[in-house]
């Protein structure tokens, strides 16, 4: 079995109007990426995967809409945007799973996360300190993971840099996690895209704590960073923390496993250390559902 535990929801249910189309040219360094999206598109890049997790972002409390470029942008839609994930996951339960997207700085915070939990079904959480502007430690982001705890539901944190410019790079170093975790040591937790760059700080953390992941989103594509992340993970023992993610739109899960599996390609005619094959596979075929408690 092939989760991929980090994909973006469709904004739209039918096809996108071309007028609508946005396409970014920032989050990849080999590829421009359409930043809105169908079903059926989202589908089609899925297919290679038996279960996805997915999420939308709740930008700013009470906004409209929010995407790559930051607030306001229409590259995802924020408006109800647990409702939309929700509609996607009941249309197609066997093949996805939804998190809620929530602002911990929103006055309907926590009947949102009720609601989202009960009346939704919704079996996650995914945050953003640096996509959302709020500090990661303040008592109200406080509440969401303590909320998380006690109903059993993972957080999926963006961890590492970003090119949004109104996104603020500290709020979501990969070190921060270390505090959450020691507050919260049974909330599961899944540290986003390997804390890239600071790839060294998330597998210190991963290794610290016995409830926290990371997933391999948004690595392949830069060679070296993606070879670093995984050595630095095979000589501290953790790769059996590391889950499969693709990051969809941002790239499809194909490329991200063809990328995992030439991971080592860079080292040849070289004697640098190999990050095990069979490693590789097992990242892949991961159960990670059974891991956060979701199976």
């Amino acid at each position: 079995m092939i989760i991929d535990v980090h994909t973006h929801t469709p904004q739209f249910r039918n096809a996108v109007p071309e007028d609508r189309r946005r396409i970014n040219t920032t989050w990849r360094p080999d590829a421009a990426r359409p930043s809105n999206y169908s079903w059926a598109e989202y589908r089609e890049a899925q297919s290679t995967v038996d279960k996805s997790i997915v999420f939308g972002i709740a930008w700013e409390p009470g906004e409209r809409v929010g995407g790559s470029n930051g607030p306001k942008d229409e590259g995802d839609v924020a408006d109800r945007v647990n409702d939309g994930t929700a509609a996607f996951v009941h249309a197609y339960p066997d093949e996805l799973i939804g998190f809620m997207a929530v602002h911990p700085y929103d006055l309907q915070l926590m009947d949102e996360m009720e609601r989202s939990r009960v009346d939704l079904g919704l079996k996650g959480v995914k945050l953003g300190a640096n996509y959302q502007s709020y500090d990661p430690l303040d008592r109200r982001a406080l509440a969401v993971y303590q909320y998380a705890e006690r109903h059993g539901l993972p957080i999926l944190f963006h961890t590492g840099t970003s090119a949004v410019k109104t996104a603020p790079i500290p709020a979501a170093h990969p070190l921060i996690v270390d505090e959450i975790a020691m507050r919260y040591p049974e909330l599961r937790i899944i540290m986003a895209h390997m804390g890239h760059p600071w790839t060294v700080d998330t597998v210190v953390v991963v290794r610290k704590h016995a409830n926290v992941y990371t997933d391999i989103s948004g690595l392949f594509y830069r060679p070296y960073t993606s070879y670093e992340a995984l050595i630095k993970a095979t000589e501290w023992n953790v790769l059996d923390k590391i889950l499969f993610g693709s990051d969809f739109p941002i790239a499809t899960p194909a490329e991200t496993m063809a990328g995992l599996r030439g991971v080592n390609d860079i080292l040849e005619g070289t004697r640098m250390p190999r990050v095990p094959q069979d490693k590789i596979e097992e990242i892949i075929h991961r159960d990670s559902l059974a891991l956060l408690g979701l199976d």
